[in-house]
């Protein structure tokens, strides 16, 4: 019997007889890809959901409905009776009495279904979240570990569509012919988180467990940690938009780099007490709003020089893609200031603020969990 070295023998193996892989791993697989076609599903539902509740805004009907019936408030008025009903409680309201006075019940009906609509899709993501995750639940497919942060994603739907009857409910009090700004700005921060966690949770599930447990390994801590800032600067950017949207700001000072012909806005401190005018001085929440872009700007060129160091050719490409998004998002911003926040590009800037939130996830992903080798160029530090 001819001998065989023992290094041969086990190299001829290696080459040979791959590992097989572990018993259910494909199912598991088929389960991790069908769990992130649903978060998938429900990050474009809650996109969408962005987009129409800024319309709802631009359009003056989130005070149309004035009470929350979470489940009968599906149904819409049927009937004459029904449409008088609704008609008569609006009328009832300041928005009504010193915005609208004399209108139609045909514009009425205009403004209650853009309310009704936003509501609508409320409701249809929170049962696309209820019945998917019972779905995966009973036939045991949810990853280990994975079970909480489904939970979270539905506790914070049911907290955003409570958070957003407590913004209407500050539109219907006494002298109110809006949302309180603050409100706003706490709903639609909360839409971006549940967005981030979509997002992130998808990308998570886009590759294996053990692939990205070994590219955890090669993490580039200083450029995940930039684009965590700029996450971060990002969303205090969002909550000031939202402020800006709430009190209309966006139309007071149509001139640009300057308000108003100078450098500060006349007025910015005229409120009293001193903290009313971050919050409702058109002048002083414009100006806040739009220093913040220029760090922002400044902050998302110094990542994306990090971020083009990284050995990884996708992580490379996503920093890339997140300076392009930004510049966008900037040039927008001043047209729609300067055009004086036409509702068209006020609803354009808000939906891309969703795309650049993105990119800045996904740059962020891949320098935690890169992708590929690390081929082509150096690593420096």
């Amino acid at each position: 019997m001819a001998r065989r070295a023992i290094f041969e023998e086990v190299g001829e193996q290696a080459r040979t007889e791959p590992t097989p892989a572990p018993a259910g791993s494909a199912g598991a697989a088929r389960a991790r890809r069908a769990i992130r076609a649903w978060l998938l599903l429900l990050f474009g539902l809650v996109a969408v959901m962005v987009a129409v509740g800024g319309l709802t805004r631009l359009t003056g009907s989130g005070l149309s409905i004035t009470d929350w019936r979470p489940l009968s408030g599906a149904i819409p008025p049927l009937s004459e009776a029904d449409w008088a009903r609704e008609f008569d409680a609006y009328r009832q309201i300041d928005q009504y009495r010193l915005l609208n006075q004399g209108m139609t019940l045909g514009e009425f009906q205009f403004i209650f279904w853009w309310e009704w609509g936003h509501r609508q899709l409320g409701r249809l993501i929170g049962l696309v979240w209820a019945l998917g995750f019972l779905w995966f639940l009973v036939r045991r497919q949810i990853p280990t570990g994975w079970t909480g942060r489904l939970l979270l994603l539905g506790g914070l739907g049911g907290l955003q569509g409570a958070i957003g009857w407590w913004m209407v409910a500050s539109g219907l009090t006494e002298g109110m012919i809006a949302v309180a700004s603050y409100r706003l700005a706490v709903h639609l921060g909360l839409a971006f988180v549940i967005l981030a966690l979509l997002a992130w949770y998808a990308m998570l599930l886009g590759r294996p467990a053990a692939q990205l447990m070994q590219a955890r390994r090669g993490r580039e801590r200083r450029a995940a940690g930039l684009a965590t800032g700029l996450l971060h600067l990002g969303f205090v950017q969002i909550l000031l938009g939202a402020l800006v949207a709430g009190i209309e700001a966006g139309r007071g000072y149509t001139d640009w780099p300057l308000m108003a012909g100078a450098l500060f806005p006349p007025g910015m401190w005229d409120l009293e007490p001193l903290w009313r005018n971050f919050f409702e001085n058109d002048g002083t929440v414009q100006f806040i709003h739009r220093k913040v872009g220029y760090l922002l700007a400044a902050l998302a060129v110094v990542v994306w020089a990090r971020g083009r160091r990284s050995p990884h050719a996708a992580t490379r490409s996503a920093f890339g893609v997140m300076v392009l998004a930004m510049a966008a998002q900037i040039a927008l911003g001043i047209a729609t200031v300067m055009q004086g926040a036409p509702w068209y590009l006020a609803s354009a800037h808000q939906v891309l603020a969703v795309v650049l939130w993105v990119t800045i996830l996904r740059a962020r992903f891949l320098a935690t969990y890169p992708a590929g080798n690390a081929l082509g160029r150096a690593v420096r530090a």
